[in-house]
């Protein structure tokens, strides 16, 4: 993988794909297309996810810790999309939209 396929953000190294989730969670208006598989990959390039066993995800990213409940659909919430960004913000993570 080539330099040019990376990218620096607060501190972490993100992929393409990564970058391009990222970028979807604070695209405005808001996502409606942001699935759970593609957010996954983001946070587990800066964060740590545990999965419970009622299948919520508890993130850590830079000390703030969160606790997801993944919807039985594909896709997060406009809700979820919205404290993903405030998480991610507070961790450090944010792009100029």
């Amino acid at each position: 993988m080539s330099n040019a396929d990376n990218h620096e953000v607060g501190g972490f190294h993100l992929n393409h794909k990564q970058m391009n989730v990222l970028e979807k969670v604070y695209a405005h208006p808001v996502a409606h297309n942001l699935s759970w598989h593609d957010v996954r990959t983001l946070l587990d390039a800066v964060g740590e996810v545990e999965e419970k066993h009622n299948g919520s995800w508890r993130i850590t990213i830079a000390g703030q810790v969160e606790v997801f409940d993944p919807n039985h659909g594909k896709d997060l919430t406009v809700e979820q999309v919205m404290d993903l960004r405030r998480m991610l913000t507070a961790g450090g993570l944010e792009v100029s939209a």
